[in-house]
């Protein structure tokens, strides 16, 4: 079983990918993102922090196209780093024009298990070339129409949005590309809600993404996330109910968000 830091870690980045899912706009929304973007967040079990989470915004280019750089990394700190030392990386280079994936990293450490795999995607021909670094492997696996990977699926869904038409008990699915293959992932939103945070009282949608019971998970439904009722749409809280207790991660600070971000009372 993988350590808790790790877990919360994962569905951090699956529930961005997600968290700001709803009604798709007939026509092509302001962006909620731009250049120079950067969100912490503190990863804790009740008042033990396990390690932190942070993902930037970076204006660059690809293979001559304009692209936006975002990476992601999380790693545990303090005693946790001597239970269980996780250092992970992921990356996305992201076409500006289309908000499509171009290219995927991802590089890890979590307790000894590594990994270093760069996917390369091409959606005219429908393709993802993965090339595995650690052995040098590199094999091609067909991917459907708007595919996203962990991390650009996140910024993609933050421009399609819909506040005001979304509905209490709505649920979308999503194409995205992990690893070696494709699935599909799925989230219900709860409504709205208003959050104490560090900052202040903020305002909030509340969303669930469908996770899978076992022997960590208490049962299917069991992470909630909260992202921000305003323009920017940035994730507040994710909140995951484990076997023993619950796991969370909490924005810790910011800079750089495109929209004034809310705060109804200190």
């Amino acid at each position: 079983m993988k350590a808790p830091a790790v877990l919360i870690y994962r569905w951090f980045l699956l529930s961005l990918m997600v968290l700001t899912v709803g009604t798709v706009h007939g026509q092509e929304p302001e962006s909620a993102y731009t250049d120079g973007e950067w969100c912490k967040f503190r990863v804790h079990y009740g008042f033990v922090t396990a390690g932190y989470a942070s993902i930037k915004v970076q204006a660059s280019s690809l293979n001559k196209k304009p692209v936006y750089h975002i990476q992601g990394e999380g790693r545990t700190t303090g005693i946790s780093k001597w239970f269980f030392y996780v250092e992970d990386y992921y990356q996305s280079y992201v076409d500006r024009s289309t908000q499509m994936p171009l290219r995927f990293i991802r590089k890890i450490n979590e307790g000894g298990y590594t990994k270093d795999v760069q996917i390369d995607f091409d959606h005219k021909a429908l393709t993802a070339r993965i090339w595995n670094k650690e052995n040098n492997v590199k094999v091609t696996a067909g991917i459907t129409p708007l595919t996203q990977d962990l991390v650009s699926a996140f910024y993609y869904l933050r421009n399609e949005l819909d506040t005001e038409n979304i509905k209490i008990g709505e649920t979308v699915d999503l194409d995205m590309f992990f690893d070696k293959e494709g699935y599909r992932f799925r989230m219900k939103f709860l409504g709205r809600e208003e959050l104490k945070t560090r900052f202040g009282k903020v305002k909030t949608l509340k969303f669930r993404p469908y996770v899978e019971g076992g022997r960590v998970f208490k049962e299917k439904e069991s992470v909630t996330v909260w992202v921000s009722d305003d323009q920017n749409k940035v994730p507040m809280l994710i909140k995951a109910d484990l076997a023993v207790g619950a796991l969370k991660a909490s924005l810790h600070e910011f800079k750089g968000l495109k929209h004034p971000f809310k705060i109804l009372e200190l």
